[in-house]
Parts: structure tokens; sequence; C-alpha cells
């Protein structure tokens, strides 16, 4: 399933070039789904089961297989992903291992079959023939223009990255072995037929992926075929496999994703140790010295829980009495790694409208895009350090390499924050907290009307935000 930091990414500029040369028309066909919003998308797509009642019997506890016999339907699944889209992709340059794997469960474990470097069209459909693996691409709304504008929407909804793979395996064949994944799933079968086996989770809610022996899972739970235009989910933690079944040519389906580290488990991972230090300014208790050679002496261990357990209780008192909670890292690699704004039509992003004046209207583009933080001015731990606000956005993320992971000079780039704050977002007064806040929850407003003292200060931000593309004047 895919994984974000999974593969190596190419290089900024290599991505963008690669952006511009995977431009594809639109479908043809005219898509079932409705893109008014991102709630009208995620209602079109589990149709006809309603999301309230999706949540409340699926969601993160069983399986749910929404069968259909409807032509245009799976004609439209189709022209999302097809067999014969390989041709042109790998005219494009598409590499084994970062774009595509070539494998095969072979005895219950998966082999491996991938060439080196550039994948040859030619080439990789003899192998398909003749060894009969499974060929998977790896995150294909890179390239396909339809996929990036249904998960871009999906990532709007659900608040967490998106991912895809594309699997097509030829007749009586499977690609992987028994096992669970830490994402949760949505199948929609394009081509062909596909025989799936689903089993009891050994992992409920799983945070990684694993295989998983015949011997261990027992009988299956569910046994169904996959056809054109069926759509499949089922919680992470789910054991599962599937094959080809004979008189099929192949069967191409694709995996869409999400929810990776996105529990309540990793939300206190990033959110404690911000509330902590938060905390020791206000109270002398938190403050005070270990007992000494706590960390040596075994023999103190059991004083050690005692102090923690009252301090945790007191830290929990806090969070009933409103203290507020910062999180460090998971809302910013959200924004900093989802996907850009679907603009269709090949659209490049410009300021909306004139240059904003005092007595102008402007609205907010792009709400599900933007992100206000209160944080410190610079990532120190001194306790009179300066706070700012800061407003992160994705319109300018890659699409090229999205859910790639990054890549050693990218990784260097992030260690240095200034840098990374130009590159994705904008640095404002803690004073600007609440213009800022009005702006994203209410429609429309006068730059006059802004909530700052001066002028000066309503105008400057205005232009700030235009020429970042975030406002529109009206």
């Amino acid at each position: 399933m895919p994984k974000k930091g999974g593969k190596t990414a190419s290089k900024a500029g290599e991505g963008d070039a690669a952006a511009k040369r995977s431009k594809t028309e639109p479908a043809s066909i005219p898509s079932p789904f409705n893109f008014e919003s991102p709630d009208s998308l995620f209602e079109s797509l589990i149709s006809p089961i309603a999301p309230k009642d999706f949540f409340h019997d699926y969601w993160e506890q069983k399986p749910l297989l929404i069968q259909r016999s409807d032509p245009s339907l799976a004609a439209y699944y189709q022209s999302l992903f097809q067999f014969a889209d390989l041709k042109q992709l790998c005219g494009r340059g598409v590499f084994y291992g970062r774009d595509v794997n070539f494998c095969r469960c072979v005895d219950g474990k998966k082999k491996v079959l991938n060439k080196d470097g550039k994948v040859n069209y030619n080439q990789l459909k003899k192998d398909f023939d003749q060894k009969r693996a499974t060929i998977q691409f790896h995150q294909p709304q890179r390239f396909k223009d339809e996929l990036w504008r249904i998960q871009e929407k999906l990532e709007c909804f659900f608040g967490s990255l998106v991912g895809s793979n594309v699997y097509i395996t030829p007749q009586e064949s499977q690609g992987l072995p028994p096992h669970y994944d830490d994402v949760e799933v949505f199948i929609l079968q394009l081509e062909g037929e596909k025989r799936w086996r689903l089993y009891k989770p050994t992992v409920p809610l799983a945070r990684e992926y694993s295989l998983e022996p015949e011997d261990r899972i027992g009988n299956p739970t569910h046994e169904f075929t996959l056809k054109p235009g069926d759509l499949l989910y089922f919680p992470r933690g789910t054991i599962h496999q599937a094959d080809t079944p004979s008189g099929v040519q192949h069967s191409t389906h694709i995996t869409i994703s999400t929810y990776q580290n996105n529990s309540w488990g990793d939300f206190l991972l990033d959110i404690v140790p911000g509330f902590v230090f938060d905390s020791m300014k206000q109270d002398v208790t938190i403050r005070a010295g270990l007992p000494r050679k706590l960390l040596m002496d075994v023999n103190k261990s059991d004083y050690a829980p005692k102090q923690l357990s009252g301090f945790l209780r007191s830290l929990a008192d806090k969070l009933d009495c409103g203290q507020e909670l910062r999180s460090a890292d998971m809302k910013k690699d959200f924004i900093r790694n989802r996907l850009p704004p679907y603009l269709g039509g090949g659209s490049e992003l410009t300021p909306g409208g004139k240059l904003p004046k005092l007595d102008d209207k402007i609205t907010l583009r792009f709400k599900d895009h933007v992100l206000i933080l209160v944080e410190p001015h610079h990532e120190m731990t001194d306790v009179s350090m300066e706070m700012a606000v800061f407003v992160f956005h994705s319109l300018n993320n890659s699409r090229a390499i999205h859910m790639m992971g990054a890549g050693e000079e990218e990784e260097e780039e992030e260690e240095d924050e200034d840098e990374t704050l130009k590159a994705r977002g904008l640095r404002f007064p803690l004073s600007h907290t609440e213009a800022l806040k009005q702006l994203l929850t209410i429609g429309t407003v006068l730059v006059k009307d802004l909530r700052l003292d001066l002028d000066a200060d309503k105008e400057n931000l205005a232009l700030s935000l235009w020429t970042e593309c975030l406002i529109t004047v009206i």
C-alpha cells in the first residue's frame, strides 16, 4: 500500500519538469462524482451508502463491499488508469523501484522481479506475459489529472494525506502474499476481475505493514470477486490477499489509502511535549528537580511512577480548564506534503482580482489548504521567546513528488527552518491572529474591517495574502 516516505523522490527541479511532461487530457467520460465540495465527493464515491452510516457502521470497524452494475461508472473507473496507459507513461521516463515494482507471490512470499533503471514498456509487457507478475505503479496521481482531482478533494475531506497505487495482475496470478497495512483502504476495480479474501485482523488498526503466513490467518471472513465499477473498503490491520481468476486477461485496480500515522496516539505524541513545556511556565512543581540519582538508581523506580501520575493528573486538570494545545509537527507535515489545489484545464495559479485596498471586499481562497498556527518565532526552548502567527499553505506544493518521500537534498533543506518557512508560509506579528482567523471563518470581509488597529496593517496583511494567491478581491 502507498506510504509517504517509502520511495526516493527526484530533485525539485526534475519533479517540476516531470509534472509539466505528465499533463494528460481531461477524461472524455463524464464523471459520476460530485466535485462541488470534499463532502459531496466522498458521498458520491461511496454511494449508495450514506457517509453518516459509513462512519457509524464501517470506518475502522469492518469491510464494506459495494458491487455495482453500472456501465457508465465502470467506463469512468477504467478511464482513471488502464493497462494501455503504461506505454505512454513509460515513454515519459519512469523507473523501477521509484515508480514501478514488478512482483509476484511465490510460495507465500513476495518475490520482486524489478530490473535496473528506466522502465522499457516493450520489455515490461513481455515480462508481464511471460513471468506473470504484478505491475505496481506508485502514486499515479502524479501523472493522471483525474486522480489528482479526486485525491486532492479526499485530502480536504479527511484532513490526512491520501496516496494511491495501481496494481495490474495477469490471470491466474497473485502479486502479494497475505498481509495487512497501516492505512485505511478504498479499492476501485478498474479493469477485469479480482478475487479477494479478507481475514480477521491479528492486530486491529495496525500501525505498520506486515506479512501474515497462511497457517496463522485462519479461514476468510469475506470472499468475493470485484468487477469494474465495484468499490471495496477495509480498515487498517485487515489481512487480505487477492488474485486474478482464470479466463480474465488481466485485472487492474487502484488502492486509495489514507490515515497513516493519524491516530489519537500519534496526536498525543505530537502535542504532549509542547503541552508540558507550556505548563512548566506556570507550574513550579513540574520545574522542580528530579530526586538525586533517580536516573541511575533502580531502587527509586517505585517513586517515579507516583510522581509522574500526579503530574499527569495535574496536566489533565489544566486541559479540562481549557489550556491551549499546540501541534508540533502533524499539522505542518500534512500541509507541506499534501497535493496542491486542482485547478483543471492547465490553469496556473495567479493573484485573485486587483490589488486590494481598504475599501475592497476580499475572501480567502482555498480555505481547505490553509493552516494558521501560533508558535515560537524560532524553534527554541527559551521561555521568553517571541511568539508569532504563521500562515502555512499547500498552494506551491509539487504534485510531481506527492507521497514519494524526500531525497537527501530535500532533507538537508528541511533542516533549515527559516528557509522552509519562506518556501511554505508567511509569518505575521501575534497581533494579526484575530484578523487571520476572521478571514478563515467569514466568507467575505472588507479590508478596512479586518481586526487590526492600524489601516496600514490591514492593507499590508491583505497585500501579503494577495501576493501569495491566498485571497481574491471581489
